[in-house]
């Protein structure tokens, strides 16, 4: 704890407090904490800042080093610390390595500070507070403060209770709302707990429509607890509850170890000892008097309510201090809220119906074919499916992505936003239904991705082949409802505006990615195309679209091979075995490839831009370095360069330069085009000086390299085929890693022991002679680009570093568009067509 560091780690903390300043979940967390009692723990400021830790103690000639070291002496004791040790040694030799590494740990028997007491006066009870976000949109939290159901774990009312109020099927509180056109999304549950306190909230992501009808959305929200209060607390639903939670418990996939260790850390603070695996996982005992208890926490009298619209500019009277959220307080009064309940329209509350998703078969199945990588086991003009069985994790479940190759899904913006409105009106018409299928561990998703839409179902594989088939039809069926375009268009208008307040490091990434992709829109385009288009549009879209589709399958899991083709061969029947088919083959020449700028060799391009946020203070830079098309050779050396380099950036750059709390060194993967790139947010400089800053660190690396020693090499490549040879942990990881290989078309599922191979052989000199000919500052074959995002804080800078964008090899990017046009590009990796069975 020198002076020094103290002062770097008080310069990291001011850094990564910058960069969440135009956080929107942080600023409303602590509005929430200004608004409670001033002596109570909950009310601080809880990150810290240049201000609090520097600025304010120096004024009245406190030093931080010294309160830092107070700190330590009063807290740090082995009598308050649990360790977790996860390893592969013996139990016996583990022990002696923990004696042994943890015995200077003083034990002052020192006990855990407990702060009682309720955060909240009836001063901060009964309110109504309107706030001002950062990003478009309106949303409502309606908190409670409760006593902390930790202490009831076992009975879990409030999983119970946000089970029921945060369900989304039929005669829900959200589908109720979402049919009334008043809001997008609905979260109940408990947050912010301790020991000793705790909260309830209920949060609904608003429409515009629902921004005018908070009252009434509101009043529906007492009615509903009411009825719940009313109806009882019903066991069938507690049961319910535990058999979904003792089913993902005893099947959960494993975990990165040292995630693990933590949580089970974490355990050994709260529960008994019996407990510390299981924790919270497993609901067991009924009692219906503990849930009521919560139940009537949850009252008019008891409610704090959370407003936030940007409708509210102008009419806030109010400003947060830490970061400087404007907001208006007001009391309410329970007349008011009853009120609020009489007026709300009439519909049909309900408690949920049994969850027929819920899996009982739980066998596995017996795989006589003990494949090691995917197999191409069905190919016909329509699809193509590739199947691994598991031979490695033994649980009742499987993986199943869909691709629905659509050629005409990614020909313009208007092209885009259509099939983006498409994909999340079918995720909006399949909600009611698919909402048991998740409750119940079987998770599935619908996204745009490349030219067409992505499908992925994985879970529990008892019951999974019906939520595909249900999906199957919504997709033949598919009805555009002018009422829920609209409210999807609104959300996705949003979305798009809301792109603009991205971390100026997102946008530069985004950026990068545009220059360097082929066939991509810049969001501004598609915001432009979107608030052109009606649901008439789509009517007309939707036909087409579908109307030439290639499906690329992958099941993985505990599925049989004739169950994977059978599935298939039903999602080929819905599409194309009909009098008159929704889709048709696609053309071979109508095969999309995504394909990736070839820059120059020997050149050096810039792009500068003003960050879209002027309120953001912070700056960024990519500094991108393009190498080569997948190889493995180079692949590899380019791997062991990053595994080198990775800390001397981070130690640099982010620890004696002090640059920038989001500091980074990583390997970069176009569509098959592999570089590494640099990435610094920084509020104190500006992206010309971090840039020259990189230019000096990569002459560093070529010393550091030159100098580099043959035992040190070699343990830095053990480092790496260590980390290659690291198998994947569960099924999801595993159908990830397979999926992009079949994805990119380029099928190399044995890329790790090729590239371990690879390393094996590989030798300094030669990685030496790679760095030299590509990375290095003069390397020959070099080609790098540096994407500048000038923050409010350093914009005056921009037009001095574009001046020095002279002549050649400096090129500068005017117009990102009209320069990817111009260039060549990487020949596609994609040869899906050439396979053969």
């Amino acid at each position: 704890m020198s002076a020094d560091a103290t002062m770097r780690e008080i310069n990291a903390v001011d850094s990564e407090h910058q960069q969440n300043m135009l956080s929107d979940s942080r600023r409303l967390r602590q509005l929430k904490k200004h608004l409670s009692r001033e002596e109570h723990p909950y009310h601080k400021f809880s990150t810290g800042n240049m201000d609090t830790l520097h600025v304010r103690p120096e004024a009245k000639g406190i030093d931080t080093r010294s309160e830092l070291i107070k700190f330590y002496d009063k807290h740090y004791s082995a009598s308050i610390m649990h360790l977790v040790v996860y390893g592969k040694e013996n139990l016996d030799k583990t022990q002696g390595l923990v004696e042994e590494t943890f015995q200077e740990i003083p034990n002052t028997n020192k006990s855990i500070p407990i702060f009682p007491g309720q955060p909240c006066s009836l001063d901060h009870l009964q309110v109504l507070v309107k706030s001002v976000p950062i990003r478009q949109g309106h949303k409502l939290t309606v908190s409670w403060p409760i006593a902390p159901s930790i202490h009831h774990y076992e009975e879990a009312p409030c999983r119970y209770l946000g089970q029921l109020i945060g369900h989304e099927g039929e005669g829900s509180l959200y589908h109720e709302l979402k049919t009334l056109g008043w809001a997008t999304g609905l979260y109940a549950g408990e947050a912010d707990w301790t020991m000793e306190y705790s909260f309830f909230n209920v949060s609904v992501d608003l429409t515009d429509a629902g921004h005018e009808h908070m009252q009434d959305i509101l009043g529906l929200l007492f009615r509903y607890i009411k009825h719940l209060q009313e109806s009882g607390v019903s066991q069938w639903i507690f049961d319910e509850l535990s058999a979904i939670c003792e089913a993902k418990f005893h099947y959960q996939a494993k975990i990165n170890p040292i995630s693990y260790a933590v949580a089970i850390s974490s355990n050994m603070t709260i529960y008994p000892t019996k407990h510390w695996l299981v924790g919270s996982s497993l609901p067991s005992k009924f009692n219906p008097a503990i849930i009521q208890k919560v139940l009537n926490d949850l009252s008019r009298s008891n409610v704090r309510i959370f407003w936030r619209s940007k409708k509210f500019e102008g009419q806030t009277d109010k400003t947060e201090p830490w970061y400087n959220t404007a907001y208006s307080f007001e009391n309410i009064n329970e007349f008011t809220i009853q009120e609020w309940v009489q007026s709300a329209p009439d519909v049909k509350l309900h408690l949920p119906v049994p969850n027929v998703f819920i899996p009982t078969d739980f066998s596995l199945k017996d795989v006589k074919d003990k494949d090691l990588f995917p197999v191409l086991l069905r190919k016909t003009s329509f699809s193509r499916l590739w199947y691994k069985p598991d031979t490695k994790f033994f649980k009742p479940k499987a993986y199943v992505k869909i691709y629905f190759n659509c050629p005409f899904a990614n020909t313009s913006p208007d092209a885009v936003v259509l099939s983006n409105i498409f994909v999340w009106l079918l995720v909006d018409c399949l909600n009611e239904y698919g909402y048991y299928a998740r409750a119940a561990g079987l998770n599935y998703g619908l996204s745009l991705s490349g030219n067409g839409f992505e499908l992925y179902l994985a879970g529990f594989n008892h019951k999974l082949r019906i939520l595909l088939e249900a999906i199957m039809q919504k997709i033949a069926k598919f009805e555009v409802k002018p009422d829920r375009f609209s409210v999807i268009k609104e959300t996705i208008t949003k979305a798009y505006q809301n792109i603009k307040f991205q971390q100026p490091y997102d946008q530069g990434m985004s950026y990068c990615s545009m220059v360097l992709q082929d066939r991509t829109w810049p969001w501004t385009e598609k915001l432009d195309a979107l608030t052109h288009l009606e649901a008439e549009d789509l009517v007309n879209f939707v036909p087409m679209m579908l109307s030439r589709t290639f499906v690329e399958c992958y099941i993985a899991g505990n599925v049989e091979k004739n169950d994977a083709q059978s599935m298939v061969k039903h999602i080929e029947d819905v599409l194309f075995n009909d009098p008159k088919p929704i889709s048709r083959p696609i053309f071979p020449s109508q095969t999309m490839t995504n394909r990736v700028v070839e820059l120059g060799t020997g050149m050096k391009y810039f792009y500068h831009q003003e960050g879209s946020n002027p309120s953001d203070e912070n700056s960024a830079l990519v500094h991108y370095i393009q190498v080569h098309q997948d190889e493995f050779a180079k692949n590899s050396k380019l791997q062991l360069f990053r595994l080198i380099a990775k800390q001397a950036t981070f130690h640099q750059l982010r620890t004696v330069e002090q640059l920038g709390y989001i500091t980074s060194l990583s390997q970069s993967n176009h569509s098959g085009v592999y570089g590494v790139q640099f990435i610094v947010q920084s509020s104190v400089k500006g992206p010309g000086h971090i840039d020259s800053r990189v230019e000096s660190l990569l002459k560093d690396l070529e010393s550091k390299l030159y100098k580099m020693s043959d035992e040190e090499f070699k343990g830095n490549v053990t480092a790496l085929i260590d980390m290659k040879l690291e198998k994947h942990k569960n099924l999801n990881e595993e159908s990830l890693f397979y999926w992009r290989e079949i994805k990119n078309g380029t099928f190399k599922f044995n890329r790790k022991d090729e590239e371990v191979a690879a390393l094996r052989e590989l030798k300094k000199e030669e990685l030496i002679d790679f760095f030299d000919e590509y990375i290095k500052v003069d390397a020959p074959k070099k080609k790098s680009m540096s994407i500048c995002v000038y923050g409010s804080h350093h914009l005056k800078e921009m037009a001095a570093d574009k001046d020095k964008v002279i002549a050649s090899p400096l090129i500068e990017i005017e117009d990102i568009v009209g320069f990817r046009k111009s260039q060549p590009l990487y020949g596609s990796l994609n040869g899906w067509s050439q396979l053969k069975l």
